[in-house]
């Protein structure tokens, strides 16, 4: 059932409307002898190599988009675990206070990431805000006797968590280039029906329905690969199965043993 699933998500109305206008096309050229074998190396150079270059391009971007979630997480920890063992005094309510205030911060980082491409001033300050709060709560380490190696440690920690953020949001918002992206759609989604002289072409060799397959066997595979490449573009949106998923109970959960 999963690859079931994992297959609709990468076949949808584009590719059965493609399906169709590249049959019509082939019984069109067909019927009024438009016929020419033209070279099927155009496929593999016009479309298949870009398109597989954006594909590669988006998936290189999520897998350094975890990177950067990792670290904001393993940063976070570490900075509870200071909180925890580097203050003596009891009670110590800032272990706590810490866990909600990193729960915070990832609401705001999450609402930002999951806007898309689209730059919004205000959810910038917000997660920003946040930031300040955490900055602040760091500077109680120094009213609770903390040596300035550890509170110099613990501003590393901010700092981390800071610049993986700002990589993130990086990702978010400078995609695969938008002209390249643009150029795949347009000969992806024309190649099919402009084609149609060549599939004419096979109708003179092969049977009918093998002729007609193979029109829609090449939407289907042009579509699909459109489709992937769709999926990956953005990895905070959790459209896609391969997309990141920001889980904010997850750090929670963890803090709270």
């Amino acid at each position: 059932m999963k690859i079931i699933r994992s297959f609709l998500l990468i076949v949808n109305y584009k590719t059965f409307i493609i399906a169709v206008l590249s049959i019509v096309s082939t019984y069109l050229c067909h019927e009024n002898g438009y016929m020419a074998n033209f070279p099927l190396t155009l496929i593999s150079v016009a479309i298949v190599f870009p398109i597989v270059f954006s594909i590669n391009s988006a998936y290189t971007r999520r897998e350094k988009a975890l990177e950067y979630y990792a670290s904001i997480k393993s940063s976070m920890v570490a900075l509870f675990f200071g909180a925890r063992d580097w203050v003596t005094v009891t009670p110590n309510p800032l272990p706590k206070a810490f866990a909600m205030q990193f729960r915070d911060n990832l609401e705001a980082i999450k609402g930002l990431l999951m806007n898309g491409d689209q730059k919004d001033i205000e959810l910038d300050k917000k997660v920003y805000v946040e930031f300040d709060k955490l900055s602040k709560m760091i500077q109680q380490f120094r009213e609770n006797g903390v040596a300035p190696p550890e509170i110099s440690r613990a501003n590393h920690y901010l700092h981390c968590i800071m610049e993986s953020f700002e990589n993130m949001r990086n990702i978010a918002y400078y995609r695969t280039p938008i002209t390249l992206r643009a150029y795949s759609k347009v000969f992806i989604y024309s190649f099919p029906v402009l084609y149609g002289p060549y599939f004419a072409y096979a109708y003179e060799e092969y049977k009918t329905y093998l002729t007609l397959m193979m029109p829609v066997l090449y939407s289907f595979v042009l579509v699909s690969l459109a489709n992937i490449q769709e999926l990956l573009e953005n990895p905070y949106d959790e459209w896609g199965e391969d997309d990141i998923q920001l889980d904010i109970d997850e750090i929670s959960e963890i803090l709270n043993g």
